[in-house]
């Protein structure tokens, strides 16, 4: 009952009835789908069974701060992405401070390629010259192994036949042969014990040369590091001077463009006053000349009425003095005649003055307006003069600028040209140089094997004279003779190293036995044909 209502209860909920499981009734273990999670002896209808959506509240309570932890480091992962996707995509870009610091570590990756490239052959000249320095006691010890042979086997072939010879059994023999044997071991182990100081002595010597390689080689390492970082803050000094002469030259370019936006906004202002100066001047003349006609209007009109007046007093006057002359006597119409003529004459000089009057005030007024137009002309031509003087400064002054600037221009590129052939010298002097070194290691690998091949065959010669001396005198095994006249040290079955002075060196099995493996010389592939290949073992390609 308890493991049945285990099975049905999950997380205070009823799921219903379990369906039956084959797999788990035919199982020899009891298995159980879930593990328990009420004590066996509880009674299920005393546990209060929680709803849903207070189960989730209660686990939103507890998970809360879990979740909102886990939506931060979402969100810092997602950032810390994008962030490594800006750098990716901008990686590649080369007007970028990382692009341009990328570019200076790839040049400085190259030239340090390049230097370590002439590091290694000279390294590559040192190590040929030490191991042809080791030859040349390895080509002694072979001659002095084969001299040594030699002598053994006299000694051997005159014991064998002194003891074929004079077969004695006393005791004075015996002693003197323990002696021979005695001191016959005894130089050999002084001689090997002066072999192994020797190697010992030299193992020190090379060690020694080792040791000044080493040191040189830090050395070397050092000044290079050194003239890296010269090298380095020689390039941040000229980048910042760079900088500042750029800052420089943008400081005067906007300086003299501020200068020259001033100069037109002045010019624009006193171009505008004067205008406005005009079309007060303008408008003055345009005042006079309506009042001037305004004037001259009212005067033709007064004129005329004053011309009507007299006409109607002229005609009062005539109509008075015919009816006088009717009235009165011969003289009283020549009193009347006198009066009229004087007042006539009056008129007429009143006329005249006022018509002299009007032609002053009109040559003064024309003479006024001419005076105006000549100042006025004559400032404005004052004012083209100053403008063009202004002008012709600006332009004096742009152009010293100018040139200033393509003198700078032709210096630095003089300065970068002789820069640039000093770098093209020194590269082909560095090329010649290496050229030359690779042809005089060539000449010297050359006049070395050459000679290597005379000693090699004037030793093979001895030595052919000697197997065929010792063959033919005497009924002797040459094996031992045969064998240390075979090419290279050892006479080993590997391949022949000619840039090793000829050694052949002996190749070990690695197993426990450490016998020599065999030397086999193939005539040829034995795989030719592709569709038989391909039906071997562990093939499956169709």
């Amino acid at each position: 009952m308890g493991t049945s209502a285990e099975t049905l209860v999950r997380f205070g909920r009823r799921s219903g009835q379990a369906k039956g499981c084959t797999e788990i009734k035919n199982s020899n273990e009891d298995q159980v789908l879930y593990p328990p999670l009420l004590p066996s002896k509880v009674d299920l209808r005393q546990v209060t069974i929680i709803p849903h959506n207070d189960w989730e509240r209660i686990r939103d309570s507890i998970d809360g701060l879990t979740r909102k932890a886990a939506c931060i480091r979402a969100e810092r992962k997602a950032k810390k992405e994008m962030h490594l996707r800006s750098q990716e995509v901008v990686k590649h870009w080369a007007r970028t401070y990382a692009g341009i610091k990328e570019q200076k570590l790839k040049a400085k990756k190259k030239r340090d390629e390049e230097l370590e490239a002439e590091r290694q052959i000279l390294d590559w000249k040192k190590q040929y010259t030490n191991k042809e320095k080791e030859k040349k006691p390895l080509n002694m010890q072979s001659n002095i192994n084969f001299t040594r042979q030699k002598e053994a086997m006299k000694e051997r072939d005159a014991q064998i036949e002194s003891q074929k010879s004079r077969i004695k059994s006393d005791k004075k023999w015996e002693e003197q042969l323990k002696l021979n044997i005695e001191k016959a071991v005894k130089e050999e182990q002084e001689k090997a014990q002066k072999q192994r100081r020797d190697r010992i002595a030299l193992a020190n010597d090379h060690l020694k040369q080792i040791k000044e390689h080493e040191e040189e080689e830090e050395r070397r390492r050092k000044s290079e590091e050194n003239d890296a970082e010269e090298i380095k803050r020689q390039n941040i000094l000229y980048e910042i001077e760079m900088k500042k002469k750029l800052e420089k030259k943008n400081k005067e370019i906007n300086e003299r463009r501020k200068l020259f936006f001033e100069h037109m906004n002045d010019k624009n202002i006193i171009k505008a006053v004067e205008q406005q100066q005009q079309e007060e001047e303008d408008e003055k003349i345009r005042k006079f000349i309506k009042t001037k006609k305004r004037l001259t209007q009212m005067r033709k009109e007064k004129e005329a009425e004053t011309h009507r007046l007299m006409e109607e007093r002229r005609k009062r006057i005539n109509n008075f003095l015919s009816e006088i002359i009717k009235q009165k006597l011969d003289n009283e119409d020549m009193i009347l005649a006198r009066n009229s003529e004087e007042v006539e004459a009056e008129w007429e000089k009143r006329e005249r003055e006022k018509i002299e009057k009007n032609k002053a005030e009109l040559k003064a007024i024309e003479e006024y307006r001419v005076f105006a137009m000549k100042n006025k002309e004559e400032e404005e031509r004052q004012r083209k003069i100053e403008d063009k003087e202004h002008l012709l400064a600006v332009m004096k002054a742009d152009q010293i600028y100018w040139e200033h600037e393509k003198e700078k221009k032709r210096k630095s590129d003089k300065e970068r040209l002789e820069v640039q052939d000093a770098h093209i010298q020194q590269m082909a002097k560095n090329k010649f140089n290496a050229k030359q070194a690779k042809e005089d290691h060539l000449e010297y690998c050359r006049l070395t094997e050459e000679l290597m091949a005379g000693k090699e065959k004037q030793f093979q010669d001895y030595a052919r004279e000697v197997i065929k001396f010792e063959s033919e005198s005497t009924n002797k095994h040459i094996y031992p003779l045969v064998k240390s006249v075979q090419r290279g040290p050892g006479g080993g079955h590997g391949p022949v190293l000619t840039d090793r002075g000829g050694l052949r060196p002996s190749y070990q099995t690695n197993d426990f036995t450490g016998v020599q493996l065999p030397s086999y010389n193939s005539q040829g592939s034995k795989y030719n044909n592709f569709q038989k290949s391909k039906k071997r073992l562990g093939f499956t390609c169709s």
